[in-house]
């Protein structure tokens, strides 16, 4: 029996989130690692395979998988199952992973365990989960034959393997079913204002809110974020007035992130900005009221004028 994970791909390499995926397939000690990729596994993405402790990496290489299909990328992941007679699969817990995994579970009956951060047992398989954005963790049984889930970004760090596996390459012998392509990306456009779309995947995001006042007043967030090596997230108003694009919104409503660290720089936090941001490992509030309900729920809290600190911690970073 095995473990096979969903590795997405980003510029050759692993994605972040899907190295974290591996970390945590290992630690449930189930067996065999196994890694699946849609496309060619090329050479740097098998070194990050192998440095996981893959030993095998299953790849799916035919021009009809080129376009994004989640049905098309679900029979993938199956084919992958049943070659190494997986008992438990996984994905990364980001927009594709959860919906290639939704569609496995309803192709072949199976529940589905979604946002899973830790696992407490195997024989039954139980495990936690973030529930209701993220504000609370449920722990819930996953009694299907094959056990499906998706992890949460950044609920473990991701760590090379003790031992490098084999990392060998198969190639999966899929035929894709014409019914697999019917809902599928037919053209991705470049955005004409600066990309933050890796929000979701960022190790450090630096938000602002209303109290930024105004269009102009993001300059000291653009530039710690920049410093930082992080990503631009704003509040819900902030997207609605026009002052930021609506892909760096962070809410119910936007991205759900789970950075490092979130600098919540003038946002109040609403609920469904709450329910965004929630699983940051620590959350500073930069903001000039101290009962302001994300200054009451973060780990740390500055009292004053955003114009005023950010500067000031540029400043000092030099």
């Amino acid at each position: 029996m095995s473990v096979v994970v969903l590795v997405e791909v980003e510029e050759g390499r692993a994605s972040l989130v899907s190295r974290e995926t591996l970390t945590f397939a290992r630690s449930l000690g189930a067996g065999d690692l196994h890694a699946v990729v849609v496309g060619e596994a090329v050479p740097a993405l098998v070194d990050d395979c192998r440095e996981a402790g893959v030993a095998v990496v299953h790849e799916a290489v035919d021009p009809a998988l080129e376009r994004y299909a989640a049905a098309a990328w679900a029979a993938v992941v199956e084919a992958a199952g049943r070659a190494a007679r997986a008992n438990v699969v996984l994905a990364p817990g980001t927009g594709r992973g959860m919906e290639v995994l939704a569609h496995v579970a309803a192709r072949r009956g199976l529940r589905m365990a979604a946002n899973v951060v830790a696992v407490e047992s195997l024989d039954p398989l139980v495990v936690q989960r973030q529930v209701v954005g993220g504000a609370a963790l449920e722990r819930a049984v996953v009694d299907s034959r094959v056990r499906l889930l998706t992890m949460a970004g950044h609920a473990v760090d991701a760590k090379p393997a003790d031992a490098a596996g084999a990392a060998t390459v198969a190639r999966l012998a899929v035929t894709v079913d014409p019914r697999d392509l019917r809902a599928q990306v037919v053209r991705l456009e470049k955005r004409e204002q600066a990309d933050t779309s890796g929000l979701t995947g960022a190790r450090v995001v630096v938000g602002a809110g209303r109290g930024a006042g105004g269009p102009d007043g993001f300059a000291a967030v653009d530039a710690l974020a920049t410093r930082l090596g992080g990503a631009v997230g704003v509040s819900r108003v902030v997207t609605s007035l026009g002052w930021r694009p609506h892909h760096e919104q962070v809410g119910q409503t936007g991205s759900r992130i789970a950075p490092d660290l979130y600098l919540a720089c003038g946002i109040s936090g609403s609920i469904q900005h709450w329910a965004g941001c929630a699983s940051s490992r620590t959350i500073i509030a930069v903001n000039t009221d101290p009962d302001a309900p994300m200054v009451t729920k973060a780990d740390y809290a500055v009292i004053g004028d955003m114009h005023e600190v950010l500067p000031a911690v540029l400043e000092e970073l030099g």
